[in-house]
């Protein structure tokens, strides 16, 4: 596989092998002994979700604070524009993001490490989104970021209005957060 270190620190982007032939493709979607080489052995994922979306649906960012998650992501049928924005108070790239195209077509990975606010646009008629967690869902912990954010300036390429619920059009801006809601 091959590994693409991004802009933020412990953010990567995993292109997994893919072998195929006239019968379709097969590809390991995660290895904890392939994948600890690449992401630390620090890492264990005790949590998997799978997401199914329309077109047009921007879900996030979102993130937890006291039981963060690191995500694996990885898009089973169709595209998204996938983002991570970096929330870590002692981080050279605090409030920087950094986003990747993610499709059924380029089986890339996308791993957004703990600390960071996580969110996705879809831009298929329908997309399945899978993703592994380093800790499992709190709802109480449940905390993000407005997706539009003027501070953030995330270039979503959107190709129409996107369809938030009403959770997300609710978050707070990035500059309205305090520093006790914000990852260390």
């Amino acid at each position: 596989m091959k590994i693409i270190n991004t802009p933020l620190v412990g953010m990567k982007i995993i292109e997994p092998d893919v072998y195929t032939d006239s019968r379709g493709f097969f590809k390991e979607l995660f290895s904890q002994k392939r994948y600890s080489e690449v992401l630390g052995d620090q890492i264990k994922f005790v949590q998997d979700n799978l997401s199914h979306s329309k077109k047009n649906v921007l879900r996030g960012l979102h993130y937890q604070l006291h039981h963060p998650q690191g995500k694996l992501v990885t898009v089973i049928q169709g595209e998204v524009f996938d983002v991570g924005v970096d929330l870590r108070q002692s981080s050279k790239t605090f409030g920087k993001w950094y986003g990747t195209m993610l499709s059924e077509k380029n089986h890339r990975q996308f791993y957004v490490p703990e600390g960071f606010a996580h969110g996705f646009y879809v831009l298929s008629d329908e997309v399945d989104f899978c993703y592994k967690c380093t800790d499992y869902y709190h709802k109480e912990d449940d905390l993000g970021v407005f997706w539009n954010d003027s501070t953030l300036a995330i270039d979503w390429s959107l190709i129409a209005k996107p369809i938030l619920s009403d959770k997300d059009i609710k978050l707070p801006k990035f500059a309205d957060i305090t520093k006790d809601k914000l990852p260390r």
